[in-house]
């Protein structure tokens, strides 16, 4: 069994570098059931699949490692100094601005998959950090209303119309993934406000990357513990990844509420 501190610090490590299953989604309160179509047969047995399909793992190891590199030679240098130079309550501000620009993409998955209740509450939340929150920069949504918030995003939203997951993927930079989720990765870039608000690559790239190390000021030290506790790395965040998500697509609560401790 997985550790609860490794587990926490392995789906870190998702959203640091970056992010499943073929039956329907849990029902929750506010879910439009909808009906869903059957696909071709053929297409459905190349994604559909709860067992670890890792046919690229040579390949996936050696981006792990660049990933690894990359992490130790420049991700954490970065964002020590950062942390020695902001202090927390304002990283902690940058990082409800960041959650606060990205709710149209939680807000339209919601929708996509007809959860009408967590789309309106996505949006109240958006609304009341945008205005009383100041920008984002505060989170009186949750604090102050309760307000917590509904994630959603497009990889989940193809899991949830019966999409599987596909070849599990470690990318560069982005980290691990599936082939489903590297296409959600593209839908939820589409959906978010800094693709259209920003104008050039260099300066998405900035926004993006700020976001990333401020997460990991944040929550230092926790990749070495992955480590240091692990036998195989690779092979351990890629199984806590794989069922993380496929979780997140059946909306088990379980592993969602093991984040708050974030």
């Amino acid at each position: 069994m997985i550790s609860k501190k490794i587990f926490i610090s392995f789906l870190f490590l998702v959203f640091i570098f970056g992010p499943v299953w073929d039956a329907p989604a849990d029902e929750a309160e506010g879910t439009v059931a909808l009906p869903r179509d059957n696909v071709n047969k053929e297409f459905d047995a190349f994604f559909d699949s709860e067992e670890t399909s890792d046919p690229l793992e040579s390949m996936n190891r050696v981006f792990f490692q660049v990933n690894d590199k990359l992490y130790f030679w420049i991700l954490k240098p970065v964002s020590t100094a950062y942390r020695t130079v902001v202090p927390h309550s304002f990283r902690q501000c940058f990082g409800n601005f960041f959650d606060n620009v990205a709710a149209p993409v939680r807000v339209v998955n919601n929708l996509l998959q007809g959860k009408l209740a967590g789309a309106g509450v996505d949006f109240s939340r958006f609304l009341i950090n945008s205005t009383v929150g100041v920008l984002g920069l505060g989170d009186p949504a949750l604090h102050s209303f309760g307000l917590e918030p509904r994630s959603e995003d497009f990889g989940q939203t193809l899991g949830f119309w019966g999409l599987g997951e596909g070849v599990y993927l470690c990318l560069p930079i982005i980290g691990p993934s599936t082939l489903r989720d590297s296409v959600g990765l593209v839908g939820d870039g589409l959906l978010h406000p800094a693709t259209y608000v920003l104008g050039t690559p260099q300066e998405r790239t900035a926004y993006y990357s700020t976001d990333k190390v401020n997460l990991l000021s944040l929550h230092p030290d926790l990749y070495e513990d992955m480590k240091r506790y692990s036998l195989d790395p690779y092979i351990s965040m890629r199984q806590v990844y794989l069922e993380y998500r496929r979780d997140k697509v059946k909306d088990r609560a379980v592993r969602n509420e093991m984040m708050t401790e974030f």
